[in-house]
């Protein structure tokens, strides 16, 4: 790429993009200069490129690091661009596996320091507050982490309200076959929509695993009950134009009882539906 061409549209749009990806500015202006060239001394390229010379070895040697550019040895040090088809997925396989080795270790980190931090955190509240039984929570992730704290430690009975958008679709969760693999009563009653045939190989799946599975055409809300003791509520938004849940987490028996009593209604209704 020429340098007549730096004032194009494309040029401007490559340079751009070469960003995204995860080279800086005077890294993506050197890279495309270097390309329409076979070599450059560092401080022509620096010239073309519109570099500061002070910052240009140091522009370089990033490149050079990155897989992008390389070092032809001759009477003076030259540098040439490493093939794009070459150079970039070479740096995003390099770029991926770095961020998957910093997230490995920051979750080796993490597994002890939730348990320092929850100590300190339970030792903080002195006392329980009137509604400890009851804990909102907005964020998709956190709910699914009651969820399958939950049901790790359901004991006889798990029954379940299931609605799109999920925080975890229990047609995904491999916890709930284990549950009743260990002989958990575990009832699904599912918001009927269309099924690919993926869904309903899974659906049978978790038959032959014992669990009991129903469908009516429109439920209330999003519920999970585990040994008619606590459980999660999630109701929908209704100002959001997209759709977002809001769960509430209890631990309260008659809190319990009464969402038992609705789900056992609406399971009732499903199976007398089945029967007609």
């Amino acid at each position: 790429m020429k340098a007549p061409e730096a004032s194009s549209a494309e040029y401007q749009l490559n340079w751009r993009k070469l960003q995204q990806v995860g080279l800086n500015a005077y890294e993506a202006r050197s890279y495309l200069v270097l390309m329409g060239h076979p070599r450059f001394k560092a401080l022509e390229l620096a010239a073309r490129a519109h570099v500061p010379r002070q910052k240009i070895y140091e522009v370089l040697d990033s490149l050079v690091e990155k897989g992008f550019a390389q070092v032809v040895q001759e009477k003076t040090k030259l540098f040439s661009a490493v093939d794009p088809s070459l150079a970039i997925p070479g740096y995003l396989a390099r770029r991926n596996k770095a961020l998957q080795n910093e997230i490995t270790e920051q979750a080796r980190l993490a597994t002890g320091l939730i348990e320092d931090l929850r100590a300190a955190y339970l030792e903080g509240q002195d006392g329980r507050g009137t509604l400890d039984f009851l804990n909102l929570v907005n964020d998709p992730t956190q709910i699914a982490i009651h969820y399958r704290r939950m049901l790790t430690s359901v004991s006889h009975e798990y029954a379940e309200f299931s609605r799109p958008p999920f925080a975890v679709d229990p047609l995904d969760e491999q916890l709930v076959k284990e549950a009743a693999g260990r002989g958990i009563a575990c009832r699904l009653l599912i918001e009927a929509a269309p099924i690919d045939e993926e869904h309903r190989a899974r659906l049978d799946e978790f038959r032959d695993s014992g669990i009991e599975i129903c469908f009516f055409e429109r439920l209330p809300l999003k519920l999970a009950l585990f040994d008619g003791k606590c459980g999660l509520v999630a109701l929908l938004d209704p100002v959001l134009t997209r759709p977002s849940w809001t769960a509430v987490v209890f631990e309260h028996e008659g809190f319990a009882e009464a969402m038992s009593g609705l789900f056992e209604s609406y399971w009732s209704r499903a199976k007398k539906q089945m029967q007609t």
